[in-house]
């Protein structure tokens, strides 16, 4: 019985001893040295630095000598180690000689007062006004079975665990009872945790601080450059400056020795000249010196603070926004990076010279809603942005178009000003100007130049509504595609408007005087491009002819007209799409049979609502790609079943030929219909009045007028 007793201990020690060292191997080697022999290594040599110079040691002397700052060649940021003076303090044997003014020379090589060397590995040497001291490392003794050098290291270190650890010795002690056993696992697990954690966390903290100095290392960089910058551009400055004084004192010194007449004898001359090349000898000699302790070291300063934006101002990653910010003024703003500025909704009266000048890349400029007056623009306030793309200035109190304007700008608006003349010089150097809006102004025939847009070689968007033309302004330049006229007092339309427009497009010139005998036959209807123009709320009488061949869209709203001619659309290739013919006094005599001759295959949205019908017209039917009729606001009474459908299905007729019928009916496209606020009693209407149409929700019938 107690044979097998002292066997099961033996064996419950054996495994004990083997559960503790798998659970300290999983611990990476290199860590539990430096767990374990972290205060032998403090004595032994500092951490080494591979392939730099000079190499730097710590002596394990007791005597304290004070610290020596050394330069470190590659960063150029002074160290301190702590000893360079062994434990006799004796001086190094090796073969010197003293240099001049406290210089030393080792090996052939200058070295200069406070230089520091390593002539072997593990001895480090300083030269201290003209003599050489160096230093040999010494190691500490160890208690480890087994020691290793590491490569680069000059001292050995333990390769093993120390069998006398205190640690390791309880291991070995006999385990009289389970209990202790239990307890001495749990305190190797808790010691063996507490040093993982306390690894970790040293590792967290050494990231963290590297992280930190790499930040700290950026912004000085960063500082670094910025007053490089400021000096490079001082140092210039203070160069022109000293060559300008020193010019005029060379002058000056040569005008007081011809005055006098004593020269310089040859030999002092000769003299001062081979000081002069011995003082730059001198020079090139220190500035060679990679070892030379530098005067001072340069601190970053940062860069100037700019001044902050005033109150009611926000800045978005290059936008800066100041709408409504109460401003009476430009902000002082300096930010080469800022590429748009919104001072919209402001009292600024005034733009100077050099309001822009700390922005010089800006590409768009808002200006609106102030109060900016012509004589308050400087003659080179826009010249500096050579970038400027868009610029807006609605709203304000200009009578004349802004001098100097960059040639860059694609987008000038100019609306609701009080411009009253345009000269041919306004607009000049803006050859890549695409938009021009100048409405709500004084603008006419009159005071606008013929050759006001000569200039505009890529304009195609032109707005003048608002103003005061009589006639359409002449000399428009042949790329524009969009003229809007609309709110002026035009009459007529001569045959040479549009003669150097041929690819313009849309033309807007309702809420004029015209009539329809004021428009020239050949006003526009040789116009290859133009699709659309809106005649609104003049003085029609009747839709105009000689309309151009290519027009798909017509707008005829608020006229007085009264008839649509026969034919008045039939030269039309490929044919008026959209006709919109509502308020005007149209009746059925009006409409005849062939008014709608030529849009037939072509219309798609007809538009004669707030007329005077009386019933639906003629020709509905025939219209094969309608889909949007409108009726309403008229004095219709009934629907006839063939005025909207072309074929119908009756109830007593149902035989062969209704399938025709049927793919007659689903050909028609009308999906929308507008009948409402006529005289229809909805409850006599056929129910094959509207049986082309896919969708009765489509078909508008309520209210109705009662008479």
């Amino acid at each position: 019985m107690q044979t097998a007793s002292l066997l099961y201990y033996f064996l419950l020690v054996c495994w004990c001893i083997d559960f503790v060292e798998n659970q300290t191997n999983e611990i990476p080697r290199r860590q539990r040295r430096r767990m374990r022999y972290r205060g032998s290594r403090k004595g032994s040599s500092a951490n080494h630095r591979p392939n730099r110079q000079p190499q730097i040691k710590t002596s394990t002397t007791v005597a304290v000598v004070p610290s020596v700052p050394l330069i470190n060649i590659d960063d150029g940021i002074t160290e301190v180690f702590d000893s360079l003076i062994g434990l006799s303090g004796h001086e190094s044997s090796y073969s010197v000689l003293p240099g001049k003014k406290g210089h030393c020379t080792a090996n052939g090589m200058i070295m200069y007062d406070k230089a520091v060397w390593s002539p072997k590995p593990c001895i480090t040497c300083l030269c201290s006004k003209g003599k050489v001291i160096c230093d040999e490392t010494t190691c500490l003794s160890l208690t480890c079975h087994k020691t290793e050098i590491p490569e680069g290291e000059c001292c050995p270190v333990c390769s093993d665990i120390e069998p006398n650890d205190p640690s390791d010795s309880m291991l070995l002690q006999p385990l009289r009872t389970q209990d202790e056993m239990d307890e001495l696992l749990r305190r190797e697990k808790e010691e063996l945790e507490g040093r993982e954690k306390e690894i970790h966390k040293k590792d967290d903290e050494k990231r963290k601080r590297k992280e930190k100095k790499s930040q700290e290392e950026k912004k000085i960089h960063d500082y670094e450059a910025h007053q490089k910058a400021e000096e490079e551009i001082s140092r210039r400055e203070e160069e022109k400056r000293r060559a300008y004084e020193e010019e005029e004192l060379q002058i000056e010194k040569e005008e007081e020795e011809k005055r006098k007449g004593n020269e310089l004898p040859e030999q002092e001359r000769k003299q001062q000249k081979s000081e002069e090349e011995e003082e730059e000898e001198d020079e090139h000699i220190l500035r060679g010196d990679v070892f030379r302790m530098p005067p001072r070291f340069p601190i970053p300063v940062p860069p100037a603070e700019i001044p902050p934006l005033p109150t009611g101002c926000s800045i978005s990653d290059t936008t800066v926004s100041c709408i409504h910010a109460r401003l009476t003024q430009i902000p002082p703003i300096t930010d080469p990076e800022l590429t748009s500025l919104e001072l919209e909704g402001n009292t600024i009266t005034s733009i100077p010279d050099e309001a822009f000048n700390g922005i010089p890349n800006l590409e768009r400029l808002d200006l609106s809603k102030n109060n900016i007056t012509s004589p308050g623009i400087g003659p080179q306030a826009f010249k500096i942005l050579k970038k400027l793309k868009r610029l807006y200035m609605d709203g304000n109190a200009l009578v004349h178009i802004p001098p100097e304007l960059p040639s860059a700008l694609e987008e000038l608006k100019i609306n609701e000003n009080h411009l009253h003349a345009i000269d041919e010089d306004s607009l000049q150097e803006l050859k890549n100007l695409v938009t021009l809006e100048l409405e709500g102004n004084k603008l006419s025939e009159a005071n606008v130049s013929p050759l006001a847009f000569r200039p505009l070689k890529s304009l195609s968007y032109l707005r003048l509504g608002r103003n005061k033309f009589r006639t359409v302004p002449q000399g428009l330049p042949t790329s524009i595609e969009e003229l809007y006229l609309e709110n002026n007092q035009i009459e007529e339309i001569s045959e040479i408007c549009f003669n150097h427009t041929s690819n313009i497009n849309i033309i807007v010139l309702k809420h004029n005087k015209l009539e329809e005998n004021r428009i020239a036959p050949l006003a526009w209807i040789n116009q290859e491009n133009l699709e659309s123009i809106d005649l609104s709320y003049n003085k029609l009488y009747h839709v105009p002819s000689y309309l151009p061949k290519s027009l798909l869209h017509l707008v005829l709203i608020g006229n007085q007209i009264e008839r649509i001619p026969g034919y008045v659309f039939g030269h039309m290739k490929p044919g008026l799409e959209y006709l919109y013919l509502s308020f005007n006094k149209l009746n059925n005599d009006g409409i005849d049979p062939v008014s709608f001759y030529g849009a037939y295959l072509s219309l798609r949205e007809l538009f004669l609502d707030h007329n005077e019908l009386k019933f639906v017209p003629f020709g509905i039917t025939e219209m094969k790609a309608l889909s949007f009729l409108r009726l309403n606001n008229n004095k219709i009474r009934t629907v006839p079943p063939e005025r909207i459908c072309r074929s119908v299905v009756n109830d007593d007729n149902v035989d062969a030929d209704s399938n025709d019928d049927d793919e007659e009916v689903e050909d028609s496209r009308l999906e929308h219909l507008h009948l409402e606020n006529n005289f229809i009693n909805t409850r006599e209407l056929s129910p094959y009045a509207f049986s082309c149409i896919r969708s009765y929700s489509s078909v508008v019938l309520k209210p109705q007028k009662i008479k």
